[in-house]
């Protein structure tokens, strides 16, 4: 494709990567993270997702384990909507993920349908058959309902992003709950609960907490971890690539979140008998410390479960969480619908439903 390519009066640009959001050439980036928090805003009904622009370009500018690129679709000087796509650097990738954002008051104007052509290009071009994305919903909205195949979950099947999925070709694989937890309350249930859980899981384990940088002497095992999100987390029908970490993978991404202006507290299990990390939860803040905090990872490796150690990490890091970041208001999580053990927990420490998403996936002909 050249680098515009025009429909109607509808014109489409690749999205460069600033040096800074300062630099004379942000501004459509600058537009690209205004138009996904208004998207966040209007199809979920919070702004507890909100990213902020060094947040995003902190990201895009290190491309070492992922490939980041963007399109804007814009009329007579006016961006209408964008897409970012995010393609693993693994020797075996075998999908893209994107998200299609519109303004919202743009919907119906012919962006949309551009900017998913980009997407099937560039999948097409790469040889890549797989295409997935997550549409955003909010609670209780009435009508008809679309579940999954997993049978957990449902959202609005009427909705306009839901139907723009099915009519061009997506199924829905997955549902999502979004829950928060409000950090300005009591804390009591969430102690009583680490208390029984560290009880229950035994002298085999410990507690270890951190916050960016890794310690090195953890590096390797949290390496480890991270690796196995990519394969022990429930997908539903959606195609994961295996992700492989080392030490120096984590040294990258340690640096990355530094500079994208983030906060990182980790709280982790150790197995004292193998010196292996079991399990470990991630909280993020951006440089506005009095946002919503986002929950990044949990896991308990798969020959760990059964321990409470889901219990534990989650627990052990709302209230490191809790000193280290008092001035944020709640923390942002996502859960898949049948991952009932983490929801279980989720509800018994107070966390409540914001909002839900849809994980859909596309088969292209290539």
């Amino acid at each position: 494709m050249t680098d515009i390519a025009q429909s109607a009066t509808l014109v489409i640009r690749p999205v460069v990567v600033p040096a800074s959001v300062d630099a004379p050439d942000a501004g459509t980036f600058l537009e690209m993270v205004r138009i996904a928090n208004a998207v966040c805003l209007a199809d979920a009904g919070h702004d507890y997702l909100r990213e902020e622009a060094g947040e995003m370009l902190g990201f895009w500018q290190d491309q070492t384990d992922w490939t980041q690129l963007g399109f804007a679709v814009e009329r007579d000087g006016v961006i209408l909507g964008v897409v970012k796509m995010m393609i693993s650097t693994e020797d075996d990738v075998s999908t893209i993920e994107f998200d299609l954002m519109v303004d919202p008051p743009r919907w119906g104007e012919g962006a949309e349908q551009l900017l998913l052509a980009e997407v099937e290009r560039e999948a097409r071009e790469r040889g890549i058959a797989t295409i997935q994305t997550w549409t955003l919903h909010r609670p209780g909205t009435p009508g008809r309902r679309l579940s999954p195949p997993t049978g957990w979950g449902e959202i609005p099947a009427e909705d306009r992003q839901t139907v723009f999925q099915l009519d061009n070709g997506f199924s829905l694989e997955q549902v999502e709950r979004n829950s928060v937890f409000d950090l300005t309350g009591r804390f009591d249930v969430v102690e009583r609960m680490l208390a029984e859980a560290v009880a229950a899981a035994g002298d085999d384990y410990r507690i270890v907490t951190w916050s960016s940088p890794t310690p090195p002497e953890y590096r390797d095992g949290y390496a480890h971890v991270l690796s196995r999100m990519s394969t022990d987390a429930p997908s539903g029908g959606m195609v994961i690539d295996e992700q492989h970490w080392d030490a120096d993978r984590v040294a990258r991404r340690d640096a990355r979140q530094q500079a994208q202006g983030l906060t990182v507290s980790v709280a982790a299990v150790e197995h004292i008998p193998t010196g292996k990390i079991a399990a470990y939860n991630e909280l993020v803040i951006a440089e506005d410390r009095h946002g919503a905090t986002q929950q990044y990872g949990t896991l308990v490796v798969k020959e760990h479960r059964g321990h409470r150690l889901g219990t534990i990490v989650k627990c052990a890091n709302l209230l490191h969480w809790r000193e280290l970041v008092p001035e944020s208001p709640r923390v942002s999580t996502f859960n898949a619908e049948e991952n009932r053990h983490m929801l279980d927990i989720n509800e018994t420490i107070g966390f409540v439903p914001a909002s839900y998403a849809g994980a859909w996936k596309k088969v292209l002909d290539v």
